[in-house]
């Protein structure tokens, strides 16, 4: 059996955060072994392949913030599923403290 590619690695990572959690992309690379890869991260999951069950949305920034433009439709569709977990977003901003998972 092959080893699992990086982006496997993330994905894996990614589909362990629970429903009403986030984590940041930076540790997302952590813990998918990629150290300091934080844009590797966000590269990998917007390659994600249609159909896929992998909560991209659940990775925000460190900050808390959500990384897309305030405009635009990709942010106004994470604020949305990030929601419907009850994860509240505040002025694009989700509280680490809160929501953040340890």
């Amino acid at each position: 059996m092959e080893e699992p590619s990086k982006e496997q690695r993330i994905w894996q990572v990614v589909l362990a955060i629970p429903k009403g959690r986030v984590a940041g992309y930076g540790q997302v690379a952590a813990m998918a072994g990629l150290g300091r890869q934080a844009r590797f991260v966000g590269r990998a999951l917007g390659r994600l392949p249609p159909g896929h069950s992998v909560p991209w949305y659940r990775v925000i920034r460190s900050n808390g913030q959500i990384a897309f433009p305030a405009d635009s439709e990709a942010f106004r569709r994470q604020v949305r599923l990030l929601a419907e977990e009850g994860v509240e977003v505040v002025n694009g901003r989700v509280s680490m403290a809160r929501f953040g998972w340890q």
